[in-house]
C-alpha cells in the first residue's frame, strides 16, 4: 500500500465565480420567498370595514365642480348625494341625477359599489359617479 499524496489544483477564478452565483442564488431564492409567501394579515380596514359618516369627493365637470357626498355605516354605503348641484349643471349634464338616483336605488340591494349595473347609454356618468364614490371610500376606509 502506497500512500500517494493527491494534489487538487483550484484556480482562484473558478473559487470567485462559484461564490458570484452561491451569492446570486440565495438573494434570488430570498428575493421568490418575499414575493410569494402568503400575508394573511386581516384587519377591520381590509375586511371591508368603514368608520361611519359622510364623506365626499369632488368631480369636475367642464367649469363645474360638484362634491358627491357618501354616507356609510360600519359595514355599507347608506346613500350618495351631489352637494352644490345647480340648475345650469343639471342643464348641461341631464343624465346625472337619473344615475344618481339608479345608484341610491341599487346601493342597498349590492354588497359593493363595483357591483352596481347600469345602462350602456349612460355609462360614462355612472363610470364618473362610481369613481366619485371609490374615492370616498377610500377616505371612509382610512380614518
Amino acid at each position: 500500500m502506497s500512500a500517494q499524496t493527491k494534489i487538487i489544483v483550484i484556480k482562484a477564478k473558478e473559487i470567485i465565480y462559484t461564490a458570484i452565483f452561491v451569492i446570486l442564488g440565495i438573494i434570488l431564492i430570498a428575493l421568490l420567498v418575499h414575493m410569494f409567501r402568503g400575508e394573511k394579515q386581516e384587519n377591520a380596514r381590509t375586511a371591508g370595514k368603514y368608520v361611519p359618516g359622510v364623506y365626499s369627493s369632488t368631480i369636475s365637470l367642464g367649469e363645474n365642480t360638484l362634491n358627491v357626498a357618501v354616507t356609510v355605516d360600519e359595514d355599507t354605503v347608506s346613500s350618495v348625494r351631489i352637494e352644490n348641484l345647480d340648475e345650469t349643471v343639471t342643464t348641461m349634464y341631464p343624465l346625472l341625477e337619473p344615475a344618481l338616483n339608479e345608484i341610491n336605488r341599487q346601493l342597498p340591494v349590492v354588497d359593493h359599489v363595483d357591483d352596481i349595473t347600469y345602462s350602456k347609454e349612460n355609462q360614462y356618468t355612472y363610470i364618473i359617479l362610481n369613481q366619485a364614490i371609490k374615492n370616498a371610500l377610500r377616505q371612509a376606509a382610512a380614518d
